[in-house]
């Protein structure tokens, strides 16, 4: 025990200067960080004995939040494909999902039911769940990298630049084609994304090195040019202005299994980037000094994280539009309820992500009467903005998790 307390010797003033930003066991590091120099060596044990208690406890929380919220995903994908225009009853659902997927053989059921629940229901359904643990994990990785509590997928301009994309194609008149069996405007959305992320890059890198502070600036600049652009669009094409702006507030109506198969593959490569990372994310927290003298190579981990977390975002919003809130709202409530550890914590809001983004969708299928839809986007942002200033009021002290 005396060789644990030597190792820790010289990270506890670290951790006791950083514990907000610290993951798990850095609360208790900070209060005890004095007893840990001032006490005799004999008293040591006790105290990492208090610590690895509350890192099992917050373990077994994950555990039980993890648990809890999968099983609440999975009821809410069955509970959402019985909610629309047509009334299937859920053993109808079951049936229908048996056979298509080739494991029963029902002739009494109805031919429409498997067309509306697996190719119009359930493709819409796993599309927002996609989307929403996309744009919540991204959300988390841009607060850890910018170590800022309001960034968000927007922050850096990747967002605006799919919109961007997006809005150009349909002014140049390739909104209604298609390229390799897909429409043309998830292509465009993805590539003004990945250019503006480019252009963000180039403009933050001050002599050879990427500092956070100039990469906020630059998607700031980036950002501001590209809507700029995007009004000018609007203005020298009054007939595309409605579908512009329709497809800016971000809706999944007519989407299907194409565009999951589209958008999976990056949301699938920036998870897998992000998740190597998550441990160097928990040090970059800590301040670029301090995670280099923890080993951290500073810049090629804050750029690696930085392409997974701006492909999550492009993928997100090259198939369903701009959506605000899911990426700055989720992992606050997260960090709420575990603490600042990324690897949970990126899980975790993962999984609330994917289900607030499935209901908000649901909401804006059956709000207004007649078979119209809101805009997804536009749900997310009303239920979002009153959360959220509810959230800065009732944390002790106004601070930001």
């Amino acid at each position: 025990m005396s060789c644990y307390c030597s190792y820790l010797s010289p990270i506890i003033p670290l951790l006791a200067n950083n514990g907000d930003k610290f993951p798990m066991g850095a609360s208790i590091l900070k209060d005890r960080s004095i007893a840990i120099r001032e006490r005799p060596e004999g008293t040591c044990g006790l105290i990492m004995a208090q610590i690895q208690k509350q890192v099992a406890l917050t373990c077994k929380r994950f555990a039980l939040l993890m648990a809890l919220l999968s099983a609440s995903l999975a009821l809410s994908a069955f509970f959402a494909g019985l909610i629309g225009r047509v009334e299937i009853p859920p053993s109808e659902v079951v049936r229908s999902i048996l056979t298509e997927l080739g494991l029963m053989k029902d002739p009494s059921l109805n031919d429409a039911w498997p067309v509306v629940v697996l190719h119009i229901r359930l493709s819409r359904i796993c599309l927002s769940m996609f989307v929403g643990m996309a744009l919540a994990v991204a959300g988390a990785t841009f607060q850890g990298i910018f170590r800022n509590p309001l960034a968000d997928p927007f922050t850096i301009g990747v967002s605006t630049g799919a919109a961007f994309g997006a809005s150009l194609a349909l002014f140049l008149g390739f909104g209604h084609h298609a390229l390799f069996g897909l429409g043309f405007l998830p292509l465009a959305s993805l590539a003004g994304a990945l250019l503006a992320l480019s252009a963000v890059v180039a403009l933050g890198r001050i002599n050879g090195r990427l500092r956070r502070e100039t990469m906020v600036l630059a998607g700031i600049v980036v950002a501001t040019s590209l809507s700029a652009l995007i009004s000018l669009i609007k203005s020298l094409d009054e007939e595309s202005v409605s579908s512009i702006v329709f497809w800016v507030m971000g809706s999944f109506q007519g989407r299907g299994w194409s565009h999951v198969g589209f958008a999976l593959p990056y949301m699938t490569a920036g998870w897998i980037l992000i998740g190597i990372h998550a441990r160097e994310l928990d040090l970059l927290s800590l301040g670029d000094i301090q995670a280099k003298q923890l080993g951290v190579d500073v810049d090629r981990v804050r750029l690696r994280l930085l392409i997974g977390a701006s492909l999550l975002t492009a993928a997100a919003v090259s198939v369903s539009g701009v959506i605000g809130f899911v990426g700055l709202v989720v992992p606050h409530l997260i960090r709420l309820t575990l603490g600042a550890e990324h690897r949970p914590l990126l899980i975790l809001s993962a999984l609330l992500g994917g289900m607030a983004l499935l209901w908000s969708d649901v909401a804006a299928r059956i709000l207004l009467p007649g078979g119209e839809e809101l805009p997804v986007g536009v749900v997310t942002a009303l239920l979002g903005g009153p959360f959220f200033c509810l959230l800065l009021r009732t944390r002790k002290g106004g601070e930001i998790p």
